[in-house]
């Protein structure tokens, strides 16, 4: 939904449209008994609303936003052909809805056609409306595999994962004179650990490559279409209807022999040396879903595992990327890091519950999810009964959208919001609680019911994996006579705009 629609799509589809929707306009006899006070926003054309005025503006959507603010304030409306967006900056707004009335806030509205296809219908954790579904499905992933002392079983996991992470940069930057490439290298190491986390295997690279193709190959397919927004237009889009058909079946011919292999397992211990003990696979296979007389269908269970892969991904490895660009960037917080390590740690390796002790490393991890929260916008939100917040009406059915950025960057909240500073966290001068319960201040994760459920993960990853880096490598810019551009651009999660290349010296 934040992407840029005007680097999609063609004048002429807007154009299109425009025409097709006016004549829709002018044939209704529709009329609204009761005319709603919805919050303020930019005035839009019949049916379409602001749609072409976005799509045409050749600004990514979260630019177009971010311009609207000054104008419109704390909560404003945009009409988007078919769907109404309710966009959130205000922090206290934010806590008021999620936290104070979190219930009425809790569930998602409709989904478009395609997403429809890979959430099974709304069956995900992320997706489900709130109820009976979600319940069963968050509860089974919170407690069965997301909890603190489920993360811990998985520690031998993550330190080979690691080992063989530091292996990978030692290695690229051995031929490629010091150089290498952050993201990259971050995401298949997170990958692997998801991946394994999920599956109970171990697999060989080949398999992990496919499965990562395949994954991204969903995500782009789920990028939104215009059809999505005026599904009048949908006939003009059998092509790309016919692509979202394809990676699923490729998504789903991929997926269900790894499920059956690790169901065999479980049927026959011992008989598959790949195996580890336990896997999120486990708990779905049987799992008991209020209203629901069955377990989940292998359809199902292919979209379970693929949340679970691809929720936790791209989010903590663009955490990495920025955090390492901040880290260059600022190399007197890289030094001072780099010491804490040493104090604490001496000459071994971090070990992850090294990581409680050092504070400092924790301020730049909050500070780090502050400055730059995995997307410009939560998971969007809606409300189960219509209801008003500042003042105006939220019916139902509509997208409630929360603006990250807005709320981290808030100098109301922050002193200097522009700069990096993990200082004010260590000396007392601001404080956070990251799940907003008490005061919402950044939302890196949500906050309130629909919050993240795999944050502890997250941080726990984020946390070695800064730590391992800082302590095996010092990092710098590459080219060294350029700046670091903190330019951002959304590709299922804000990454920077050009990818950050590194230079990397082994640590004496």
């Amino acid at each position: 939904m934040a992407s840029s629609f005007a680097s999609h799509y063609h004048l002429f589809f807007s154009i299109l449209a425009f025409f097709i929707s006016g004549l829709i306009f002018l044939f209704s006899r529709k009329t609204k008994s009761k005319r709603l006070n919805l919050p303020p926003g930019p005035p839009g054309w019949p049916v379409v609303g602001n749609l072409f005025q976005v799509a045409c503006s050749g600004k990514p959507f979260f630019q177009y936003v971010e311009d609207l603010r000054p104008k419109y304030g704390p909560i404003f409306t945009l009409k988007m052909g078919t769907r109404t967006l309710i966009i959130l900056t205000d922090a206290k707004l934010v806590h008021e809805a999620l936290i104070e009335r979190g219930p009425l806030f809790a569930t998602r509205p409709r989904e478009n056609p395609t997403r429809a296809i890979f959430s099974c219908n709304k069956f995900t954790v992320n997706a489900a409306v709130y109820g009976p579904v979600w319940r069963s499905l968050r509860r089974n992933m919170v407690q069965n595999m997301l909890s603190s002392s489920r993360i811990k079983e998985f520690r031998n996991v993550r330190e080979s994962a690691m080992d063989k992470f530091i292996h990978r940069l030692r290695t690229e930057a051995e031929v490629n004179d010091g150089v290498v490439w952050v993201l990259k290298n971050a995401r298949y190491a997170v990958f692997c650990i998801l991946l394994t986390m999920c599956f109970g295997l171990e697999m060989d690279e080949e398999t992990i490559i496919k499965m990562d193709q395949i994954m991204k190959s969903v995500l782009i397919v789920l990028d939104p279409r215009i059809d999505d927004f005026l599904p009048i237009l949908s006939p003009f889009f059998s092509k790309q209807r016919k692509r979202v058909s394809q990676v699923r079946k490729q998504q789903v011919d991929f997926m269900v022999p790894l499920i059956e292999k690790r169901r065999k397992a479980l049927q026959n211990p011992g008989s598959d040396s790949t195996a580890i003990s336990f896997s999120y696979l486990d708990t779905l296979y049987d799992l008991n879903i209020e209203g629901r007389k069955s377990s989940p269908t292998d359809q199902e269970l292919v979209t379970l595992c693929s949340e679970f892969l691809n929720g936790g991904t791209d989010t903590t490895a663009t955490a990495v990327e920025w955090g390492i660009a901040q880290l260059i960037d600022n190399p007197n917080v890289q030094a001072k890091l780099y010491n804490e390590i040493k104090q604490t740690v001496g000459d071994r390796k971090v070990d992850e519950k090294d990581v409680e002790k050092m504070g400092y490393l924790q301020a730049i991890v909050k500070e780090l999810l502050r400055k730059h929260p995995p997307t410009f916008f939560l998971l969007t939100h809606a409300v189960t009964e219509a209801t008003t917040l500042g003042g105006y009406d939220i019916p139902t059915d509509t997208n409630v959208e929360i603006f990250s950025p807005a709320i981290g960057e808030d100098p109301r909240i922050w002193s200097n919001p522009e700069k990096f500073d993990p200082n004010r966290f260590v000396s007392g001068r601001e404080e956070v609680d990251i799940t907003g319960v008490t005061e919402v201040k950044m939302t890196p994760f949500g906050v309130g019911r629909r919050i993240c459920p795999g944050l502890g993960l997250a941080t726990v990853h984020l946390h070695l994996m800064i730590a391992r880096m800082v302590q095996e490598f010092e990092w710098s810019a590459y080219p060294s006579d350029k700046n670091v551009d903190f330019s951002g651009k959304l590709e299922f999660t804000v990454v920077m705009k050009n990818t950050l290349r590194a230079k990397i010296k082994p640590r004496s």
